[in-house]
């Protein structure tokens, strides 16, 4: 199971069709079945049936509810289940970290199911206030969140931080320079992210210090959308460099940004309850795996 595959797959159930997911994804129609079905080999069994357009149409199955929602659910264990026999897991896939949200719950949650073949594993993709509320109300276990939530009623610990990088098409004037300062940015066409969202605030501290103000064209929630921007040549802008790594191929640069500021992702607990002996396995596979994709984008 990798980043792609989820990513096609979600594509499909969120437009509805293969045909139009491959549009939006640039990527032929076959390569969109083809995905779909590497994830049904990987997680162990078919996640759906085929629709009229020679896809799986997740929406129809049990295994997948919504378009967000990933259920393990292996059939010997369908009975009733204790607190150990499930595992509620949410977290919020594109924001500031895709990639290392996305490669980390796919890689934590198969190898999770391999140690613990007899847990029903529950994964929902939320935004990061909804994961909140639902880790807080007890209906997810666990949860990954980006920092900008309010943190009442949860317990919530820094699970990674990563240095802003200024994303550029390449040809970019900027290109040239080793590092970013604020000053480059002045007057650049830029897009931004959310104005909620604890690093823009921060840059924009740092430019309003410097008397900086980019020319702001676009304002996303969505770090992938940055990305998709920048290299379509629209202008630069503020990502995570794990989220930017699928889009070097194409027409996108990276460099560093100074004076740095981090992308932070926060782990989320329920309150006052200490965690069981499978979500404390969980979130040490999601440390384990955390820390082997740290590795590989550093060398």
């Amino acid at each position: 199971m990798n980043l792609r595959q989820i990513e096609v797959f979600h594509a499909v159930m969120t437009i509805g069709t293969a045909s139009r997911a491959a549009e939006i994804l640039r990527i032929s129609q076959p390569a969109v079945s083809k995905a779909v079905q590497e994830l049904e080999r990987d997680i162990g069994f078919a996640s759906s049936t085929a629709s009229k357009d020679g896809v799986a149409d997740g929406r129809r199955q049990p295994v997948f509810q919504g378009s967000g929602d990933l259920i393990l659910r292996p059939h010997r264990f369908e009975r009733g289940r204790g607190a150990d026999s499930r595992l509620r897991f949410g977290g919020n896939p594109d924001r500031k970290s895709l990639r290392i949200k996305y490669e980390c719950n796919a890689k934590g949650i198969k190898g999770f199911q391999h140690r613990h073949p007899d847990v029903a594993i529950t994964f929902q993709a939320r935004l990061s206030s909804e994961v909140k509320e639902l880790v807080a109300s007890g209906q997810f276990d666990v949860g990954l969140a980006a920092d900008e939530i309010d943190l009442a009623g949860v317990e919530a610990h820094p699970f990674r931080n990563y240095r802003v990088a200024i994303a550029m098409p390449k040809g970019h004037p900027l290109e040239g320079r080793e590092v970013i300062r604020p000053a480059d940015l002045h007057g650049q066409a830029f897009i931004a992210l959310a104005p909620e969202d604890t690093t823009r605030r921060e840059a924009e501290a740092i430019f309003a210090d410097h008397g900086i103000q980019p020319k702001v064209v676009l304002e996303t929630p969505y770090s992938t959308t940055i990305c998709s921007m920048v290299n379509a040549g629209l202008g630069c802008g503020m990502v995570n460099p794990l989220t930017a790594l699928p889009y070097l191929n194409g027409n996108l640069s990276l460099r560093p940004f100074l004076p740095g500021i981090s992308f932070r992702t926060l782990l989320l607990l329920p309150p006052n309850r200490r965690p069981s002996r499978v979500v404390s396995d969980f979130i040490e596979q999601l440390m384990r795996i955390a820390l082997e994709i740290d590795g590989a984008v550093q060398t």
